[in-house]
């Protein structure tokens, strides 16, 4: 029997308390998953799971073996990741991946800054979408991953919840009238996870004295933005949270060339929503009234237990990047810092 295998199947079962749906996230059919089931409980001499009609429970020894099964699957995955690597010739090596849009300074940055920390590892060092990380972290062929949020993180441990303020980029003469300072920012809108209302946001000190805009304020304008398939999560999170506020875009235009995006904006035809970029002739940034959009960024590595030294070493040298290059600044309970952001080379996700 292959017991790795079994209790994988037996995990994911726990988790989802339904065969349809583990079998579903397997990526088996429902009578299989049953069959291996019953085999492991066979083999253990225990029954793992009440089953009726209407319900999935754990029984006493389920719960009983979850924490150890979890454990065991995560060393098997770690022992054939190293066979894999070794195969490969890439023992010694960190497997590392970052979304688009982050910067050459930053991706500069964490280079040097995880080289400081272990220059005894060689970094492979991708570039991949939210949800490809996502996917490449779990099945094993990625040690560590900078995510945007929100994304499917069920079989992921995740490092420092950072945020990083949107605002808008309009072209020059700005167009947008100054508008009366709000309140405090809001927490994020659209999504389930609970975000502090003081998250850290510009106040446009510094740009000109540019005052926030509305959201509303941009209502019948264009917008572009990075493509849905970098990250589904932030997209649609931003979609929903612009209409919630006023602004429903009569077109969407999506690339992940900086450059195409900052013609559109400069010809009129759209504007963006980005964190604060590099000054740039012929365009504007201005912060947007109430901090309505928070873009959300962490490290992640497979949940099994505490990450090894070198994905804590990563977690910990991108983190400090993050927040002293992009500007980012931990989302948690402690008090509100103000911070100005410095320019990111880019405007996309």
């Amino acid at each position: 029997m292959n017991l790795v295998g079994h209790l994988r199947c037996f995990v994911v079962v726990a988790e989802e308390l339904h065969f349809g749906h583990a079998a579903e996230r397997l990526g088996m059919a429902q009578p299989p998953l049953s069959q291996r089931i019953q085999r492991l409980e066979k083999e253990l001499g225990v029954r793992l799971f009440d089953r009726s009609s209407r319900r999935v429970t754990l029984t006493a020894p389920g719960r009983l073996l979850l924490a150890e099964a979890r454990e065991f699957i995560a060393r098997a995955d770690r022992i054939y990741a190293l066979a894999e690597r070794a195969r490969e010739g890439g023992a010694g090596t960190l497997r590392a991946g970052l979304p688009s849009g982050l910067g050459g300074a930053v991706v500069a940055a964490i280079i040097a800054a995880f080289r400081d920390r272990r220059p005894d590892l060689r970094l492979d060092l991708r570039e991949l979408p939210t949800d490809e990380q996502a996917r490449a972290l779990a099945d094993g062929t990625l040690d560590v991953g900078v995510l945007r949020h929100p994304c499917d993180t069920r079989d992921l441990a995740l490092g420092p919840m950072l945020g990083q303020p949107v605002g808008v980029l309009l072209p020059r003469p700005d167009p947008v009238p100054d508008p009366l300072p709000d309140p405090a920012p809001g927490p994020v809108a659209g999504d389930d996870e609970t975000v502090p209302g003081d998250v850290p946001v510009p106040d446009g000190a510094g740009l000109g004295g540019s005052a926030p805009v509305h959201l509303a304020d941009l209502a019948d304008r264009e917008l572009v933005i990075f493509p849905r398939e970098q990250a589904p999560g932030s997209y649609d999170e931003l979609l929903v949270t612009c209409r919630r506020h006023g602004y429903d875009p009569p077109a969407v235009h999506q690339t992940a060339d900086p450059q195409f995006a900052l013609g559109l904006v400069l010809a009129g035809t759209a504007v963006a929503l980005t964190p604060r970029t590099a000054d740039t002739a012929g365009v504007v940034w201005r912060p947007l009234a109430g901090g309505p959009l928070v873009w959300r960024t962490s490290c992640a590595w497979r949940r099994a237990g505490e990450p090894d030294r070198a994905v804590a070493e990563f977690t910990a040298a991108a983190t400090a990047v993050l927040r002293r290059e992009a500007g980012m600044a931990p989302l948690d309970r402690s008090p509100a810092r103000r911070v100005v952001p410095r320019p990111a080379s880019g405007f996309l996700a």
